[in-house]
């Protein structure tokens, strides 16, 4: 049976994974969303305590 034997199936899958390894980070690097977050500014709040009607 070809499946059981190694030699031509192992180098393709190291072929494989070099071309993975090689190709796929440049592209996944490359992406850009296509909408940034943009920053907000942060303002101080108010901090007023709560009038509890039972305290």
């Amino acid at each position: 049976m070809p499946q059981l034997l190694p030699t031509p199936w192992f180098m393709t899958l190291v072929f494989a994974w070099a071309v993975f390894l090689c190709f796929a980070p440049a592209k996944v690097k490359s992406h850009s969303f296509s909408n940034e977050p943009a920053s907000v500014k942060t303002q101080k709040l108010e901090k007023t305590s709560w009038n509890w009607p039972w305290s």
